[in-house]
């Protein structure tokens, strides 16, 4: 038997019986499932100083454990001395047995560290199932060592599900593992 991660697992054994008793599915094909999780980051210092675009595919490789790429602008933006082309941001995508272990690693190790932690808001959803998160510094995760870090940045996290709602994508998140604040 391979290796399989422990959220894949749980989600398998027990989250999709639990979404099918709440929300009264025929099939379990209906039942909504986290399809990507994307990190990204925007580093607009990156204009004057290209060295940092590598810096933030690196942090972006090691916390994921699969390879960052450089994002770049579309656009001239004559007030940012921004030109069509250069590169920007850094981003990466996770699918499958790479998403449920970053996701397990960012529910039980890396948001405990967040400083005076409450819980995650619940008004990161966009009305189509997808959610939303920001992160306000890369040192939460264990993967980066706070000697090497040049500058403190954040990054966007965005959960990208199969649900037709925002109710079945919070439950599916909730039952995950990611903690929202209580209301």
């Amino acid at each position: 038997m391979s290796y399989q991660p422990r959220l894949k697992q749980e989600f398998n054994d027990r989250i999709v019986s639990a979404l099918t008793e709440e929300f009264g599915y025929k099939n379990v094909m209906q039942v909504p499932n986290l399809e990507k999780i994307v990190l990204s980051r925007g580093v607009g210092a990156a204009v004057s100083d290209k060295k940092l675009i590598d810096y933030a595919v690196d942090e972006l490789t090691t916390i994921t454990g699969q390879k960052a790429v450089s994002t770049i602008s579309k656009k001239d933006v004559a007030s940012f001395k921004l030109r069509k082309g250069m590169p920007i941001g850094a981003k990466v995508t996770l699918r499958g047995d790479r998403m449920y272990e970053f996701l397990d690693r960012l529910v039980t190790v890396a948001l405990p560290r967040v400083r005076d932690f409450q819980g995650i808001k619940a008004t990161g959803f966009d009305g189509r199932g997808n959610y939303n998160l920001g992160i306000t510094e890369q040192i939460i995760f264990p993967e980066i060592d706070i000697d090497k870090v040049n500058k403190i940045n954040g990054m966007d996290i965005t959960f990208v599900t199969s649900a037709g709602t925002d109710k079945e994508a919070k439950s599916l998140l909730n039952k995950l593992g990611l903690p929202f604040k209580k209301n």
